[in-house]
């Protein structure tokens, strides 16, 4: 009894320090007022909180694999974001450049610029970076890079960019498809949690599927991660 007595009085002295005071002329709203600060607003605020469906994995191999792609993947995102980036700047100024000869000099001086800002950081990504950047580079701008490389420049230099990627076992021509490919729904996970958690400011995709049916879709996957394509 003595006991909730005490938390009582706690309760009502901590009220007493902390109250909230609503005045009746602030042009109809309230003023929180508490110890150290006021607040004029017709409410507090909150921090707008996004929760994901947990995900389950069979065991800790799985697991793993998982945490070494979200690092892979949050290692190349801003790459595709860039290259997204780049094209809208690239489109735009075309848009506005009419001679042919004109549209190419200035082709090959952003190719340039990019090349030389950021070759030798692209040069230490892993083979399998690589791939998932190919991938994100389709989920950023709704085109493979293969088409991206093929429209800017010429057909003949599109073949050359995916031989050379086919020598490390890459094609330009992948895509990226979370409806039926289980690590790139994955990897969507991680781009949406990481965008949650504040860690990267994420586009929208340029393709067309939901997120809350993908992990309806993917609830109980029967592959491994490595291999996880699922039939319709």
């Amino acid at each position: 009894m003595k006991f909730g007595y005490l938390f009582f009085v706690s309760i009502c002295f901590y009220y007493v320090n902390a109250q909230v005071e609503a005045p009746e002329n602030f042009e109809g709203e309230l003023l929180y007022k508490f110890e150290t600060d006021s607040i004029p607003d017709s409410g507090i605020r909150l921090e707008e909180v996004v929760l994901f469906q947990p995900l389950r994995f069979k065991n800790r191999n799985q697991l793993r694999d998982y945490v070494i792609l979200r690092h892979r993947t949050l290692r190349v995102y801003p790459y595709a974001k860039l290259a997204s980036d780049r094209l809208d700047t690239l489109s735009a100024r075309l848009s506005s450049i009419k001679g042919k000869k004109q549209k190419k000099v200035y082709i090959k001086r952003i190719e340039k610029f990019i090349y030389d800002e950021f070759e030798e950081e692209l040069k230490k990504l892993s083979r399998s970076q690589g791939r998932i950047l190919i991938k994100l580079v389709h989920r950023q701008t709704g085109e493979t890079t293969h088409e991206l490389v093929k429209e800017l420049r010429n057909g003949w230099r599109a073949f050359v960019y995916q031989t050379t990627a086919s020598l490390f076992k890459l094609s330009l021509k992948d895509t990226y498809d979370p409806e039926v490919n289980y690590e790139d729904f994955l990897i969507e996970d991680i781009l949406q949690r990481a965008y949650g958690d504040g860690l990267i400011e994420l586009d929208p995709t340029a393709l067309a599927y939901d997120l809350d049916t993908l992990y309806s879709l993917w609830k109980a996957p029967k592959t491994p991660l490595t291999q996880g394509n699922k039939k319709k």
